[in-house]
């Protein structure tokens, strides 16, 4: 009981909000492991809210593209959204609000990392969103999403998908000239490392290590974004 009338006055004071109903807040930092341990009914884990909080995710996080970005086509926009609702990237605005210290796991979770985890800190956030969206309404489920997970649109797409985040930086500069090369190969067949140079108008900018030839290539991306 502590542990709880510590975590949501704490919580309520990172995200500068108060709840109504305190069971709501309460059942958003619920992981379902402490609701087995604690023989809780499986309906007050936070997975309910987790679905509800990535629906309200969806919709503010479309009308944010909507809105701030008219010309973009709708095949760009579905890769922007994405960008912003995938599991790292709620993973690191959970962690901006120190979510994971906050959140009731159970003695199995905490000792192997859980409130590291970014599928745990990433659900809980959903859940976080949809507890404050019944609690307090749409708009401010859009305040605490725009005020955190909306205030880094372009970090977020960068980290999802450099190598469209590179190519728009390059081309807003007056170029389009983006070369991948494969440079080396390592390691066994099940265990390769792959090493990727990436060159701007025939110019090397960065390199990048990888599982695959892909991943190399992202990892080359951001690299040469992070240097720009």
């Amino acid at each position: 009981m502590n542990e709880i009338m510590t975590a949501i006055p704490e919580l309520e004071k990172r995200i500068g909000y108060v709840f109504k109903d305190k069971s709501l807040i309460n059942e958003a930092l619920t992981h379902s492991s402490y609701a087995n341990e604690k023989k809780i009914n499986k309906k007050a884990c936070n997975e309910r809210l987790e679905f509800l909080g990535d629906a309200v995710l969806e919709l503010i996080s479309s009308e944010y593209i909507f809105t701030n970005y008219p010309d973009m086509p709708e095949g760009r926009m579905s890769t922007l959204r994405a960008s912003l609702v995938c599991e790292e990237a709620l993973s690191i605005s959970a962690s901006r609000i120190g979510l994971g210290e906050l959140i009731f796991l159970g003695k199995g979770e905490e000792q192997g990392g859980g409130r590291k985890k970014p599928s745990i800190t990433s659900d809980a956030m959903e859940a976080l969103i949809g507890a404050i969206y019944l609690d307090g309404g749409k708009d401010e489920a859009a305040r605490l999403i725009n005020s955190i997970v909306l205030d880094d649109v372009a970090g977020h797409l960068a980290m999802h998908d450099p190598k469209t985040a590179l190519q728009e930086k390059v081309q807003a500069k007056g170029s389009n000239d983006i070369v991948y090369k494969l440079i080396n190969e390592s390691g066994p067949e099940h265990e390769k490392t792959f090493t990727v140079s990436l060159f701007i108008d025939g110019k090397a900018v960065s390199e990048g290590t990888g599982s695959n030839r892909k991943n190399a290539e992202k990892d080359a991306a951001r690299a040469a974004l992070r240097s720009m």
